[in-house]
């Protein structure tokens, strides 16, 4: 609607500029002047094609600036006229833009050469000049500005596909750190609590007499302490990431102690020690083994354990070897998934899965 207005108004005022020229006696026609009007109307009536049809509007305003030659010529129409090869250029496709430079570059040159030869004077080249300023300046003009707003136009799709892609991102980053801190939760809380239900069930459940039910409670306990000082930990770097490194939980010098509240007999080998282990292997290696003995407690046969650790100078390598589930508990597979997502962050790589009768989880983090 806006766009039509704006059309009306310039055909409008390229009508009444017409009409004041006639008024202050600017016309010169070779008929009577007011048959000028007629090529006017009609080049203003292109104006109101120039967005829809702008092919129609130059052919429209061509015949009209002819008839207006034959007639007078006058001032106004050719002056609107600049206006449809403007706008045809603007709005128009390229290949019109090319096409009616072209054209106009072709009759300004011929048009100055014929009138030379014909009138044999050189101020006959002003009417070529004058031609070219009629159509040659609109046209370069017209493409100008379409190539500006064609350069605007791509730019801003451009910052809308980057926004696309950093909302992209963000809203991945957040994914993976939920990942993350879901990955973290369920290796705190399955792990400690686990050992707490089952060793409390054993106490509930039996005689264990009083030593062993003083075991019992001397596990639950442990695990309760030690998963709560996890989950502060846990809590402590959500708050200040830059607090991980002195308060990272575990790790694999700290297997001992994971080994002593296991709750199941575990026979620990751990060659070439922890030294010079990156934190983030260090952590991950801790957390899948810390993983394998729970799930070893909740679902295997009560058999014992073994958990074989090297760390090499180019990766750490686990292998966690326990009896094979007894039964399949409704909610397995989120360590599994865990324990896999934990080595493919790192690039490493984990398997899991009945081998000879037993149950493996072999894993190779590599450090670089």
């Amino acid at each position: 609607m806006k766009g039509r207005t704006v059309d009306l108004v310039l055909a409008g005022s390229g009508l009444a500029a017409g009409a004041l020229m006639y008024v202050t006696g600017q016309y010169q026609a070779r008929v009577d002047a007011r048959w000028l009007f007629v090529p006017l109307a009609v080049c203003c009536s292109a104006l109101l094609l120039r967005r829809s049809a702008p092919v129609t509007s130059v052919l429209v305003g061509t015949a009209a600036v002819a008839g207006d030659v034959v007639i007078g010529p006058s001032l106004a129409t050719p002056l609107v006229y600049t206006q449809v090869l403007y706008d045809a250029c603007l709005h128009g496709s390229a290949r019109l833009a090319r096409t009616l430079l072209a054209t106009s570059v072709v009759g300004s040159v011929v048009t100055a050469i014929v009138c030379l030869v014909v009138i044999r004077d050189v101020r006959a080249i002003g009417l070529g000049v004058l031609l070219a300023l009629v159509t040659i300046v609109p046209v370069l003009t017209g493409t100008h500005v379409r190539h500006h707003r064609d350069q605007a136009e791509t730019a801003r799709r451009s910052a809308q596909q980057v926004a696309r892609l950093a909302a992209a991102d963000r809203a991945n980053a957040v994914a993976a750190e939920r990942a993350g801190m879901a990955r973290e939760l369920h290796d705190v809380i399955a792990n400690h609590l686990s050992a707490v239900a089952i060793h409390a069930t054993a106490a509930l459940s039996t005689d264990l007499g009083a030593d062993g039910t003083r075991q019992a409670l001397g596990v639950i306990r442990e695990n309760s302490v030690q998963g709560l000082a996890e989950m502060r930990r846990m809590v402590g770097f959500l708050r200040d990431p830059a607090a991980l490194p002195d308060n990272a939980p575990g790790g694999l010098r700290a297997l001992d102690d994971l080994v002593a509240r296991a709750g199941l007999p575990v026979r620990l080998d751990v060659r070439h020690g922890a030294v010079d282990v990156p934190v983030s292997v260090d952590l991950a290696a801790y957390r899948i083994i810390q993983e394998s003995l729970t799930n070893a407690l909740k679902h295997g046969d009560g058999g014992p354990v073994t958990v074989e650790v090297d760390c090499g100078p180019a990766a750490v390598t686990m292998r966690v070897t326990s009896g094979l589930p007894r039964e399949r508990v409704i909610g397995e597979g989120a360590g599994l998934i865990g324990m896999h997502e934990r080595a493919a962050l790192l690039g490493g790589e984990l398997t899991a899965g009945e081998r000879a009768g037993q149950w493996v989880v072999e894993a190779r983090l590599p450090c670089g």
